[in-house]
């Protein structure tokens, strides 16, 4: 038997980079898998992906920082799968700049993505785990929220701010069976590290 036989995960950021690969690797492990992108397109691609590996998917086009948003697809997804056992907050954006020409803009918009997304989509899917009295939530953080990078002071602090997000967490729901956890993965070739790269080539050096 697959180790996460007819388990349903819900992957934020699932349209590229680690979360495709996630979404991707729980299809594999025998998960169903509904697929959270910005946009219809990348969402859609993900889910064929998924299916293609025999299982169900579920493509959602949404802003994770939207709340109402958020909440509608929580709805939907537990109307459609019928339980979430997995939740995987990866969903993420970055602005880089140094915090002296950072506009207001880039900070919220990295915030708001990086940080209160995961708080969103936690938020609506903490109620439907602690009724089961299951559940796994997996934060997407960064070694660079560990240990700060220079022109990502917005980055860092979401990154840091999801790491104290999980541990306050964890205290709330582990009496429920419930794990809450973050991963902080070092620098991965992703669409988003290289747009960074390029940024760095022709303006930090």
């Amino acid at each position: 038997m697959s180790l996460l036989a007819d388990k349903v995960a819900v992957v934020t950021g699932a349209g590229r980079g680690i979360g495709r690969a996630v979404a991707l690797a729980y299809a594999r492990m025998g998960a169903d898998v509904a697929c959270v992108s910005r946009t219809e397109e990348n969402s859609a691609k993900v889910a064929a992906e998924v299916e293609a590996l025999g299982r169900r998917a579920w493509p959602l086009a949404v802003d994770v920082s939207d709340t109402a948003a958020v909440d509608a697809a929580a709805k939907e997804i537990l109307e459609l799968a019928g339980r979430v056992d997995i939740l995987v907050n990866n969903a993420g954006v970055t602005r880089d700049n140094l915090l002296m020409r950072m506009s207001e803009e880039e900070w919220d918009t990295v915030l708001n993505t990086n940080l209160k997304g995961a708080f969103n989509f936690t938020r609506a899917l903490t109620r439907p785990f602690i009724k089961q009295r299951s559940g796994r939530i997996i934060n997407i953080a960064s070694v660079i929220g560990l240990i700060g990078n220079a022109g990502q002071s917005n980055y860092t602090a979401a990154k840091a701010g999801m790491v104290g997000f999980t541990k306050a967490l964890a205290r709330e729901v582990g009496s429920r069976n419930i794990t809450v956890n973050a991963v902080a993965p070092g620098f991965i070739e992703t669409d988003m590290t290289s747009a960074l790269l390029k940024r760095c080539v022709t303006t930090c050096w």
